[in-house]
């Protein structure tokens, strides 16, 4: 489900599947008719109303929820911009002498942040640059250390200087929890079976009609389908065409004023 083929290709044969059990529900409701000549065919009202309920409700919650993750994702963009760039600022307070080499430290830190993300669809890659932003956090925070006890430094360099780094070093954990938080695979399939087995209530209701209602039953195909397609894209928002990258720029701008 992580990539846009993969997703279209899941949503694609959902509409497929749709319209297959349109199909079949109307032709069990034909067959029913001939056996049962005379006699009204009509679907249920209380199993159709318990499926298309439980099928709004999971819609509304894993829609909420992929939207509410997708927002949630883009703020902690912007905190961990913030947490670097006030470490950044805090170096001040280490000898003057210590800061250049840990100016270029932070330089090369936020590359490889920017990096993990940017190539998040190579997983090797992206894994690559996750481990060499965790080695950098180890060399800042030990130079960070050693400077802070230097002469020339700033009386609470240390008490200001190192809470900030400790909040930027969580804030990578927190963003890494974050993609990797998203509804049981079991959401997703429930949500399928409920719209095709709604696609088969429908084809039995049209049943022993005349003519097909060819385009409710796309309509509902399309709607289900795309419906789908879009709670996955949310879910997965540097994979599909909901993206999130724009969110980056405010590392991206960070990264300039760094020099």
């Amino acid at each position: 489900m992580q990539s846009v083929f993969g997703t279209a290709l899941l949503s694609v044969a959902l509409f497929l599947g749709i319209l297959l059990m349109l199909e079949i529900g109307r032709r069990i409701g034909d067959l029913e008719r001939s056996r049962n000549p005379g006699v009204e065919i009509k679907g249920s009202t209380a199993a159709e109303g318990a499926v298309f309920g439980l099928l709004g409700l999971l819609i509304a919650f894993t829609f909420s929820g992929a939207a509410t993750r997708f927002e949630d994702r883009r703020h902690l963009i912007t905190e961990e911009a913030n947490d670097i760039g006030t470490a950044y600022l805090r170096v001040d307070l280490l000898p003057a002498g210590s800061q250049p080499e840990i100016r270029d430290l932070f330089r090369r830190y936020l590359d490889a942040r920017l990096d993990t993300y940017r190539f998040v669809s190579e997983p090797e890659r992206a894994a690559a640059e996750l481990g060499h932003a965790a080695v950098l956090q180890k060399e800042i925070w030990s130079a960070a250390i050693a400077a802070a006890g230097q002469p020339g430094a700033g009386p609470d360099a240390a008490k200001l200087l190192l809470p900030a780094l400790n909040e930027m070093i969580d804030i990578t954990t927190t963003r890494l929890v974050a993609t990797q938080n998203h509804p049981p695979v079991a959401i997703f399939g429930m949500l399928a079976v409920l719209s095709m087995l709604g696609g088969l209530l429908i084809g039995y209701d049209q049943s022993g009609k005349t003519h097909r209602e060819r385009v409710h039953m796309l309509v509902y195909a399309l709607i289900m389908s795309s419906a789908f397609y879009v709670i996955l894209d949310l879910e997965y928002p540097r994979m599909g065409f909901i993206r999130i990258d724009a969110a980056d720029q405010v590392l991206v701008d960070l990264r300039a004023d760094m020099g």
